[in-house]
């Protein structure tokens, strides 16, 4: 997987843009300085790196080494500091109760049931109290083709959403067509679906 990403991330530019997430962003009021958040697969750090100017703790993991590199880049320049750690997250062991926050955005790539052992992962990884912050693709980003996987397997439902994460608070939920753009690669009229949950305390 890493070889995939690597040739992807292999340009001077930030393909994904260097502001954050619109929809994390929306969040802002749930980051409390001093926290730990984890930003899962972010890449070139335009999330992890928001997350820590909010005052957030970040440890931010991706499996592309050029990837980090630029996210290592853009935290200098931004004046805040990630832990940064290369890893594939189909084969990480995601410490329990560990995190305040966890930002799942665009993490589409693991179809199931690879995907299974991710949100299992967050599900375990979260502390009690903490909140999830997911935005992703419907189906229907499948006729769009603005960004994401061309699988529809890949993809969320509300119902799918419910099903994992049905049995904490959840917030917010919500579908919706929007116009994104985030670099070349999310560009466009896009079908999307957002989520915060709390886990139970």
């Amino acid at each position: 997987m890493s070889d995939f990403w690597n040739a992807r991330y292999a340009t001077d530019d930030y393909i994904f843009g260097t502001a954050p997430n619109v929809f994390l962003a929306s969040q802002a009021a749930l980051i409390r300085p001093g926290m730990r958040a984890l930003a899962i697969a972010d890449g070139e750090g335009r999330n992890g790196v928001w997350l820590a100017e909010q005052g957030a703790q970040v440890h931010a993991i991706d499996v592309s080494p050029l990837a980090l590199e630029k996210a290592r880049k853009l935290a200098g320049e931004r004046g805040v500091t990630l832990e940064i750690e290369q890893a594939d997250i189909l084969d990480w062991t995601w410490p329990e109760a560990a995190y305040d926050l966890v930002a799942a955005i665009f993490i589409q790539f693991a179809p199931p049931p690879e995907r299974d052992r991710i949100i299992a992962g967050i599900r375990r990884t979260l502390k009690p109290g903490g909140t999830l912050i997911l935005q992703g693709y419907t189906p229907k980003q499948i006729e769009f083709a603005t960004g994401g996987p061309p699988h529809a397997a890949n993809m969320y439902t509300a119902e799918l959403l419910r099903e994992w994460f049905g049995d904490w608070d959840i917030q917010h939920l919500a579908e919706h067509e929007s116009v994104i753009s985030e670099g070349t690669h999310h560009h466009g009229m896009s079908a999307l679906i957002e989520l915060v949950a709390k886990k139970p305390g």
